[in-house]
């Protein structure tokens, strides 16, 4: 075993390095550990959709078939999951890329009117590097949801910086995964707090179906039994529901809108509902709630 002087030094570089990055993190990263929901509220189930269609597809070029799938999501999921949420009173969040709005405007309308929230997913499903292309890409989606739903997006599923969502309006991000809880993410002297509402992968229903063109070099080809997936989320509704937390399940039209998969939707939806004090919000209104009960500081 090698105790050499600079052995030892470089480990203790080492470690000091890690210590460094994890009091960083604990700088930037501020947990709500008590945001009191309304009252008789145990639970607030966040039931998200990333509408993507084939735009994600485009961007990574994938084949046509892939593509059609996409299609699917605009022409059919969609709407399967509008009626979904609208037979069990739920008001989810849509996250809806400016180039959706124009490809799907009739679907973004309808889900507008059935009171849920079209949030922002980007322009075109990625983020520029170039600061104003960014900020330009940002306006613009805001500018076509509006334009649809008569109101402007507070909210946003997004790489997009912290500083420039501040600046433009948001109130919340829906995509980092430090925590289960909602959480404020901030520069480390605390300053430019926004608060985030995570999920996980393990809540995403794309893990489990998105089945990617065979014969290519994209691992993503799996196609899980949706009674399985079913008691893997009503598992994690489950030890939230115990802890009076919080929950964020994500979804895509082209995944979760084919047949079996709203079947699986309908009963996890009814089980919740079984229970009392579960609030299914949209993601808008639980970060207004968090955001007058526990405010950055």
């Amino acid at each position: 075993m090698d105790t050499s002087p600079e052995l030892a030094n470089a480990l203790d570089r080492d470690i000091a390095l890690l210590k460094a990055k994890a009091e960083d993190y604990d700088a930037r990263h501020h947990i709500v550990e008590t945001f009191g929901w309304p009252q008789g509220v145990r639970i607030a189930v966040n039931f998200t959709a990333d509408f993507d269609a084939m735009l994600l597809r485009r961007v990574l070029n994938e084949p046509p078939m892939q593509l059609a799938k996409g299609e699917f999501g605009g022409r059919v999921g969609i709407w399967r999951l509008i009626e979904l949420f609208d037979s069990h009173s739920v008001k989810a969040t849509i996250f809806t890329p400016g180039r959706i709005c124009e490809l799907y405007p009739q679907a973004v309308k309808a889900a507008s009117r059935s009171g849920h929230e079209i949030a922002d997913h980007m322009w075109e499903h990625q983020v520029p590097k170039d600061p104003e292309l960014e900020r330009d890409h940002l306006r613009k989606a805001c500018i076509a949801i509006e334009k649809l739903t008569g109101r402007r997006p507070v909210g946003t599923r997004s790489w997009h910086t912290r500083r420039l969502l501040i600046e433009e309006g948001y109130i919340y991000n829906s995509h980092d995964t430090p925590d289960h809880r909602p959480h404020y993410l901030s520069e480390p002297d605390r300053s430019l707090p926004l608060l985030n509402l995570p999920f996980h992968y393990a809540i995403d229903d794309a893990m489990f179906f998105s089945f990617a063109w065979l014969n290519t070099e994209n691992d993503a080809q799996r196609m899980m039994d949706p009674d399985h997936v079913e008691e893997i989320w009503w598992r994690a509704f489950l030890q939230q529901y115990q802890r009076g937390g919080y929950l964020n399940i994500c979804m895509h039209p082209f995944v979760s809108g084919r047949a079996l998969r709203i079947a699986m939707l309908d009963r996890l939806i009814a089980r919740m509902k079984a229970l009392p004090g579960v609030w299914f919000p949209t993601c808008e209104e639980v970060a207004r709630h968090v955001l007058a009960a526990s405010p950055a500081h």
